[in-house]
């Protein structure tokens, strides 16, 4: 039987997908809900018109519930100027060697204002909304629940849940070490929090009461299981989806998943200015030398926005942010509703072994 969470949402199985922004689609997210587990769309990305489009778009191809995922940022940012002209330098130089005829530009607006991405998710209307790099305000968590809108907190620590229960989240979504993706880290530095998903898990099933979400290394129905053993409500996949048909991941991306090993997976911050998982590549060793001297999230997302546009058109995947967990090397490409019955199947297999 579900968990009244997953009932109240009205999802009969404990899989969720990730939002994973930048690769997540509506159809993507659709073929999840439509085979029974819950989609989730990143749109942290996005303007908000194109969240709109995004909800509508999914509604077309599902009467199921989703999620939709935004990134918690100030709506202005400060610009350091000699960093971004270091980063600018930097990618030209690694541009013009790898013989891509593109350069860095400064773009007229860093990141969509969250206010207004938040306005737009209200009025979307998803059956929840999950939320990482941040808390909101208790005004925010209100006007959702006025919504009935359930609230989902990212934590990559115990601090980070026990934060997210007391500003009134609905579940926690953990985000173990093992996760691909950018770290939700709010409260500390990112190396400090790379905790490992069971270890966190363990912990934040003895201090609060909420519904837990399991994220990081699961690629399996057995690891579900094995979340749900050590007391999660649902589990979270999003490497598992990346090589789908309806995924958003570059040809070339999608590729180099079913050929990398679980070293080479490491923390980046040269793509984007915040510590995300992914695989090392050219660009990653090329940008060594000043990754800890480019500019803050989401500054250094915008600048190096066209050229990673550039290099996925050009087959580059040894150019562009490749996020991915650590367990990349179990990736099984299909389509995402054989994907999520294959899943599922495999869950019901373990529970019968299990009893």
């Amino acid at each position: 039987m579900p968990s009244l969470f997953l009932q109240r949402l009205g999802v009969a199985q404990p899989l969720m997908l990730a939002p994973m922004s930048g690769a997540s689609t509506p159809a993507l997210v659709a073929a999840v809900s439509q085979a029974g587990g819950l989609g989730s769309h990143g749109v942290g990305y996005l303007a908000p018109q194109a969240i709109l489009d995004d909800a509508a778009k999914i509604r077309a191809l599902t009467d199921r519930p989703f999620v939709l995922n935004l990134f918690v940022l100030p709506d202005e940012f400060d610009a350091d100027a000699p960093s971004i002209a270091l980063a600018c330098a930097a990618l030209d130089t690694l541009m013009e060697r790898e013989g891509l005829d593109v350069r860095a530009r400064v773009p007229e607006h860093w990141a969509p204002r969250f206010s207004d991405q938040f306005a737009a998710l209200c009025e979307a209307r998803p059956v929840a909304a999950s939320f990482a790099f941040n808390l909101l305000s208790e005004a925010q968590v209100g006007e959702l629940k006025r919504r009935d809108i359930a609230v989902i907190g990212n934590a990559t620590s115990l601090a980070e849940v026990r934060a997210w229960a007391e500003r009134g989240a609905d579940a926690i979504s953990l985000q173990g070490a093992e996760a691909g993706g950018h770290r939700g880290s709010f409260l500390h530095r990112p190396e400090d929090a790379m905790i490992g998903l069971f270890a966190l898990l363990s912990q934040a099933a003895q201090a609060v009461s909420l519904p837990l979400i399991a994220g990081g290394g699961i690629m399996n129905g057995r690891a579900m299981l094995a979340a749900e053993v050590m007391g999660a409500t649902v589990s979270q996949l999003g490497t598992a989806f990346l090589a789908c048909t309806e995924s958003a991941a570059a040809r070339a991306w999608k590729d180099d998943l079913s050929r990398a090993q679980d070293t080479d997976v490491t923390t980046i911050r040269s793509f984007s200015g915040r510590a995300a998982r992914g695989l090392r590549n050219t660009y990653v060793e090329a940008m060594a030398a000043v990754e800890s001297r480019v500019p803050a999230y989401p500054i250094m997302n915008a600048i190096t926005a066209p050229l990673r546009r550039a290099a996925g058109a050009a087959g580059r995947g040894d150019l562009i942010s490749e996020w991915c967990g650590q367990a990349v090397s179990l990736v099984r490409p299909m389509p995402a509703a054989e994907l999520v019955a294959r899943l599922l199947a495999e869950y019901a297999e373990a529970r019968h072994g299990l009893a």
